[in-house]
């Protein structure tokens, strides 16, 4: 706090006691200026406001957890550039309440949030968290929870635009790992996630495409029978876009 500051502070506001109401309350609303401005000056640098919600990350209360990934969502979409700086710290935090051990609202804003992020920075600079990501994401796409099955699916087809050359055969053997889930779900019982899961088995379509390398099977033989099967008895739209796309 600087001398002018103190000044400010230290100086006693002569109020006289039977000013009028007007004069008393403009007195007050120039002292509440005053004051939010020093407090605005007080402020810390926003890479300790990561720090602080890194700490109630790991609080053993839920609540504080479940704020914690609000806040980094929140900041996301109000202040992206300055989440864009502090990347790496964020990316922890979330991938640290998506394995949220007791919560699945945690788990659930981590997702969410994730999704913002992600579209934020373009998938870029993910480093090993694609890896954390995407096991992670995988394994809830199975989950009781309707909200976050949803959100998983639309997470995993966002990561299938962002897996790139380096990640791609990652991501490829995911994908294939996943094919039973992405069948299941498109008759799931909650009709959003059911359209969730739809977008994304498209998204996912390009890492079910058949390698080269067994030119002297048939054309037949090297189509996926299961796959064909269940998609023209519930969904011949997408084993056509399938046929068109020579995924199949």
């Amino acid at each position: 706090m600087d001398q002018t500051q103190r000044r400010i502070l230290d100086q006693p506001l002569s109020i006289p006691t039977a000013q009028p109401k007007k004069k008393r309350t403009s007195v007050i609303s120039f002292f509440s200026k005053v004051s939010w401005k020093l407090k605005l000056q007080k402020q810390e640098p926003l890479k300790n406001v990561f720090f602080n919600l890194a700490e109630r990350a790991w609080d053993p209360r839920v609540k504080k957890r479940h704020m914690a990934m609000r806040s980094l969502g929140t900041m996301a979409c109000e202040t992206p550039d300055k989440v864009r700086k502090y990347k790496m710290i964020v990316l922890d935090l979330l991938v640290r309440g998506l394995y949220d051990p007791v919560s699945s609202e945690v788990i659930h804003e981590s997702l969410e949030t994730l999704t913002v992020i992600l579209g934020k920075i373009q998938g870029k600079g993910l480093g090993s968290f694609f890896v954390d990501i995407t096991l992670r994401t995988r394994t809830l796409l199975d989950d009781e929870n309707d909200s976050l099955r949803y959100s998983a699916f639309v997470l995993f087809g966002q990561l299938a635009a962002f897996a790139g050359q380096k990640w791609k055969r990652f991501f490829t053997r995911q994908v294939k790992q996943t094919q039973d889930s992405l069948l299941t779900h498109l008759q799931d019982r909650n009709p959003q996630v059911a359209k969730a899961c739809k977008t994304t088995f498209q998204a996912c379509s390009p890492y079910l495409r058949q390698r080269k390398d067994y030119s002297f099977q048939s054309e037949e033989d090297q189509r996926n029978p299961k796959l064909c099967r269940q998609l023209s008895h519930y969904h011949p739209e997408l084993l056509q876009f399938f046929y068109a796309n020579k995924i199949l």
